[in-house]
């Protein structure tokens, strides 16, 4: 069985991210401190310190969820379960009495086959160990727990870790308004890593909707860590270190920066959208994450966009049927988008996400790359294009 504390030099943690984005989450993660990044399903294994943890949740991009993994035991059954659960860790320091709690289970083991019924048996197992210890037990709260506990099953073995994150990390606070059918603001991040943009050349989404492509480029071009407006659940465990807290809020605050880290000028960054009330929620989303001046959003249909000069990179999250639009209508749009971009955008490359393989075929384009993403649960493509 091994436990590791979060005052300890090294923490073993999971970060569940964006499925298709792992690779670049483990890049993400190594260039903030990590050690050993792996790759998992949906989510990345890795190595840091206390400090390490602290600074993933004030400056990593793409993760939803941040967990610090507790202790690892066999499990083949509810009651190895059970024991497993009460002799994991020194409950006492991590859960006392007076303080709440929510489990939350995946995967599976014999006799463990539903997530409720397994994050029960753990929930059990913490509140009959409160009573022989203390006579007295925590409270569940499933909306805002002082711990936050996550059970996972597999291959005869169970991983108990605390979730520090609280709320999904996607949200970053300055999305108040969005369009119809909004990317989450990590996949937004990256998909926009996939392409490689770092700032030094033009941007353009010719159908930006409510803008959050291209305000997650501008973040992460100026060093706007994506963490500092929100509070996190870790901040309510035991022996939470405020001082390192504030150390790390204070590096990642001075990150912030009006140029690109060479101090050059960042390129322009361009959007337009068709629909005025979405173009103002694009503006109302770019002036709340602070880079409405970084930004060029302009009203008109994507059919009459014209390009900053380039070479450049075109970024765009069309419709694609399965939420907003149908896809007989959706049609002549490609097939204009297509038409638009090999006559104008010479030079610059084109990344589109398709849920629609038949409304791709309209672009009439072949792609060079085609990235495998989901997003909301819809299978679809990083698509990739040189524009000739």
């Amino acid at each position: 069985m091994g436990i590791t504390e979060p005052n300890s030099t090294s923490i073993s943690g999971i970060a569940v991210v964006p499925p298709g984005l792992e690779e670049a989450a483990a890049a993400e993660l190594t260039a903030l401190g990590c050690q050993a990044a792996a790759r998992l399903r949906r989510a990345v294994r890795f190595q840091t310190d206390l400090a390490g943890f602290y600074r993933l949740h004030l400056q990593a991009r793409l993760p939803f969820r941040l967990l610090l993994e507790l202790a690892q035991f066999p499990c083949r059954s509810k009651d190895e379960l059970y024991d497993g659960v009460q002799r994991a860790v020194d409950w006492s320091r991590w859960l006392p009495p007076g303080a709440t709690f929510r489990v939350d289970a995946t995967g599976s083991a014999p006799g463990l086959n539903h997530s409720h019924y397994s994050a029960l048996q753990v929930k059990n197992a913490l509140v009959d160990l409160q009573r022989q210890q203390w006579g007295a037990r925590s409270s569940v709260d499933l909306d805002d727990p002082d711990l936050s506990i996550h059970l996972h099953l597999g291959g005869g073995e169970a991983a108990l870790s605390l979730d520090g994150s609280g709320g999904s990390m996607h949200r970053r606070g300055y999305r108040a308004a969005m369009g119809l059918a909004p990317l989450k603001e990590n996949l937004a991040a990256g998909l926009i890593a996939l392409t490689g943009w770092d700032g030094s050349v033009p941007l353009a989404d010719p159908l930006c909707g409510s803008g959050t492509l291209l305000i997650e480029a501008a973040c992460m071009a100026l060093g706007r860590a994506p963490g500092l407006g929100r509070r996190f659940a870790l901040e309510r465990w035991p022996k939470f270190d405020s001082q390192l807290w504030q150390q790390e809020r204070r590096a990642a605050s001075s990150l912030a920066r009006e140029t690109l880290p060479s101090g050059e000028a960042l390129a322009p960054i361009v959007g337009r959208e068709q629909d005025p009330g979405v173009l103002d929620q694009a503006h109302s989303n770019a002036e709340a994450a602070g880079i409405a001046s970084a930004l060029e959003l302009s009203l008109g249909d994507c059919r009459d966009f014209v390009p900053p000069p380039g070479p450049g990179i075109l970024v765009c999250n069309p419709p694609y049927g399965e939420r907003i639009g149908e896809r007989d209508a959706l049609e002549p749009l490609y097939a204009d988008l297509g038409r638009m971009v090999k006559e104008r955008c010479g030079g610059w490359s084109l990344w589109l996400l398709s849920g629609n393989p038949e409304l791709t075929g309209a672009l009439k384009m072949k792609a060079s790359r085609r990235i495998p993403i989901s997003n909301g649960g819809i299978d679809c493509r990083w698509l990739h294009y040189e524009v000739r």
